[in-house]
């Protein structure tokens, strides 16, 4: 799968164990976490092959806290038990967001994301 960063900040922290260890606090084995789940979103054909596997507990976004995330999806960094997530948001051929999102539907075609950020989303 294609991936695209929503900034270059994104990028190094989802490309660099040195800088992903900085956003865990110097938390290693989350750093080594979140580039080997970059890495399996790389690997994939399509989200579908991500969206089969229960270790990424792949979800869906709901508006919170005034905040629209219509349409975003997360992934867990290392597991349920850590509150960091990859949000992502599918994009079709065109490098667009799908206007109308049911994953179910999109998902085998699904393959390029957005990889919006590595956050504690749900704090």
């Amino acid at each position: 799968m294609e991936l695209i960063y929503a900034s270059e900040r994104v990028e190094e922290q989802c490309t660099s164990v040195k800088v992903a260890g900085k956003l865990f606090g110097g938390d290693k084995g989350l750093a080594l976490s979140l580039l080997s789940r970059v890495n399996a979103l790389k690997s994939a054909e399509t989200i579908k092959d991500i969206i089969i596997q229960p270790t990424f507990h792949f979800h869906k976004l709901y508006n919170k806290d005034g905040r629209n995330l219509e349409g975003f999806f997360a992934i867990d960094v290392k597991s349920r038990k850590d509150q960091w997530r990859i949000i992502i948001q599918p994009l079709d051929e065109n490098k667009k967001p799908y206007e109308s999102v049911m994953i179910d539907q999109i998902a085998s075609c699904v393959r390029i994301v957005e990889i919006m950020e590595v956050s504690k989303h749900y704090e």
